[in-house]
């Protein structure tokens, strides 16, 4: 059965700078690797159509467990929509031999003006079942966290 994730917070900025930092490639690459990890792009087109390759590793090899190398993720992802200043729609997939890592995730991140800031909503669709949904909720949640200290200096 497919399972969907969710997380959310408010963060302290204005849905314009929010969404754009849901869209360039430096802010993301600052603020989306969850804690324990670090990101990098090979490749990065923020369009409906256009996609990206992001290889997420983890800061201490010694306790990683990646999907795909010993120590790292690879995610190759597509924009399936983007609404400027509201949403963004990416089709994602890890990079694996493991078939628990195979299939198509759905996230959407979403923003919303509430009251002096933000709240930026992830829905992840379709989580492939070899993530754990505990792992998975505390790396969305270490993300916005991550996003809300990028945003909020």
């Amino acid at each position: 059965m497919a399972r969907t994730d969710t997380a959310s917070r408010v963060i302290a900025a204005p849905p314009d700078r929010v969404y754009s930092a849901l869209v360039n490639p430096e802010a993301l690459a600052a603020w989306l690797p969850p804690d324990g990890m670090s990101g990098r792009f090979e490749r990065f087109d923020a369009r409906p159509g256009g996609s990206y390759r992001m290889i997420l590793t983890y800061t201490d090899t010694s306790t990683a467990s990646g999907k795909s190398t010993a120590d790292s993720d690879i995610v190759e992802a597509r924009f399936v929509d983007i609404v400027p200043g509201v949403r963004v729609v990416q089709a994602v997939d890890f990079v694996s031999d493991d078939p628990a890592y195979a299939g198509t995730m759905t996230m959407t991140w979403e923003v919303t003006a509430s009251g002096t800031g933000t709240r930026v909503d992830i829905l992840a669709e379709d989580v492939p079942t070899g993530i754990s949904a505990a792992t998975h909720t505390a790396a969305l949640t270490s993300s916005l966290a991550n996003l809300a200290a990028h945003l909020e200096q």
